[in-house]
């Protein structure tokens, strides 16, 4: 066995965000030494503000938190049961936010440097990564996240043989609690939903009526843009389409997506049904921020500012930061990567994270996990087998590795885009898995989506415990 891959030399990590951070403590977890390189503050990013590590850039929420009923909810119970660095964090931070989990963004942030920090078996770099790593470097782990700098991005592209692909990312407002007149919001999460932290009231609510609308759609599609003539053609993502965008696919777009008026009554006026409702979600613990739920755009400053004012409520909004849009980078992964995240050019390196083509934050904290434990086995000289497609870390894996479709009538068209978890990604259920109603008879309504979704859950739940090596979990999902 060569120096490069005995068990004394470190595994290295380039990229300290969520997935990077994930990926070198799993790899401490298992009693070996690993180097994180992290670029900031010796270069920063357009998105980045600190140099803190898996600093959370477009939003505060981890989503949904439910393991019985979503997608989300489930990767969430698999990465604390595999003892996740990022879950652990987050529940430490969390703040109110109905069903979904979010947390206080700084402390969050600072609750993952200062376990890195004190892990004995991690030590952070700060330096840029120019190119690819040298092969004895070994194990190697690339997550390096879709702000990848232009030389390493250059040195990828060149090993691959491929162009980029990409796409662009909208950051919502964040708005001062105390300029937001309660008189006309209120606090109210839909359906009165009480989540991890919450109450029930976790949102701040601004009504609108119909003119006040359709007044705020004109302003909209007629608002000033930053333009991006060198990235024309770059594909949004559609989980994170900026509001103008929206408002220009339909009048109602809005009014059917995040300014959805459904489970929501107003407090000041409980008899008037609002037209729409725009909703503020808490941003750190001390609850003097809010950030604008859905609310991403690429309105230049100025136009933003005024626009967003038009919006019962947020007449005197002081903002402490204003949306914005960057490019985010990621790889063809189902050509590039093996089933375990490697390079298939050149084994011992792989990818993990945003780069790899899953989107948000837990996703990208999966593949980070997923990663280091892959190089940690790999070095360890047992290797380990991806976990089941039944789990919602196998069904994102094998998304990322084998979810790309080929067309015959466009030869060449690409259909691998980046991916949310959902149960859309798992495989189909065995029959007879699905959980009946009592006495046998036929379901209402929604109730057959429901109890397919908490059949997934729980077989998720159970495999990824089996992958794991635990006892069976599968009451986590209930």
């Amino acid at each position: 066995m060569s120096k490069s891959d005995n068990s004394h030399s470190p595994i290295h990590v380039i990229g300290g965000g969520l997935a990077g951070s994930e990926a070198a403590w799993q790899i401490a977890r298992h009693g070996l030494p690993v180097v994180l390189h992290e670029m900031r503050p010796v270069r920063g990013t357009d998105a980045h503000k600190t140099d803190s590590l898996a600093e959370l850039v477009c939003s505060n929420s981890f989503r949904s938190d439910d393991a019985k009923n979503n997608a989300v909810g489930v990767i969430h119970a698999e990465m604390r049961m595999a003892g996740s660095l990022i879950m652990k964090c987050a529940d430490a931070n969390q703040v109110p936010a109905g069903g979904a989990l979010a947390v206080d963004r700084e402390g969050f942030a600072q609750a993952v440097t200062d376990a890195i920090a004190a892990e004995p078996l991690i030590t952070v770099s700060r330096e840029e990564i120019t190119g690819l790593p040298p092969a004895e470097w070994g194990q190697t782990i690339i997550a390096t996240g879709p702000l990848t700098a232009p030389d390493l991005a250059e040195a990828i592209r060149a090993e691959t043989g491929k162009d980029a692909l990409a796409f662009f990312d909208a950051i919502a407002p964040i708005i001062h609690t105390d300029s937001i007149d309660m008189s006309v919001c209120w606090f109210q999460s839909r359906y009165d939903k009480v989540g991890p932290g919450g109450t029930g009231k976790d949102y701040i609510n601004c009504p609108m009526d119909k003119d006040q609308y359709d007044a705020f759609i004109d302003a909209l599609i007629a608002g000033d843009v930053t333009g991006f003539k060198e990235w024309e053609g770059t594909p949004y993502f559609d989980g994170c389409l900026p509001i103008e965008i929206m408002a220009e696919r339909g009048r109602e777009t809005l009014r059917h997506g995040p300014m959805k008026p459904m489970g929501l009554t107003n407090a000041h006026q409980p008899d008037i049904k609002p037209y729409a409702v725009v909703q503020l979600r808490q941003d750190n613990a001390l609850g003097t921020l809010y950030n604008m739920v859905g609310f991403q755009t690429k309105l230049k400053y100025g136009a933003q500012a005024e626009i967003i004012r038009m919006i019962p409520g947020l007449e005197n909004a002081e903002f402490a930061r204003l949306g914005g849009l960057h490019r985010n980078t990621y790889l063809n992964s189902p050509q590039l990567l093996d089933g375990r995240l490697q390079l298939r050019s050149r084994p011992g390196l792989r990818f993990a994270g945003q780069i790899t083509g899953c989107e948000g934050y837990v996703e990208s904290a999966a593949m980070g996990l997923l990663a280091g434990r892959f190089a940690a086995a790999d070095r360890s000289g047992t290797p380990l087998a991806p976990p089941p497609p039944t789990t919602a870390f196998g069904a994102l894996l094998n998304h990322i590795t084998g979810g790309h479709i080929l067309s015959d009538d466009e030869p060449g068209k690409r259909s691998f885009q980046p991916m949310n978890v959902n149960f859309g990604l798992f495989p189909p259920l065995e029959p007879g898995t699905i959980v009946r109603p009592e006495g046998g008879g036929r379901f209402r309504g929604k109730d057959k989506a429901k109890a397919k979704k908490q059949a997934h859950a729980r077989r998720a739940l159970t495999d990824f415990a089996a992958w794991l090596g635990q006892p069976d979990l599968r009451d986590a999902a209930e």
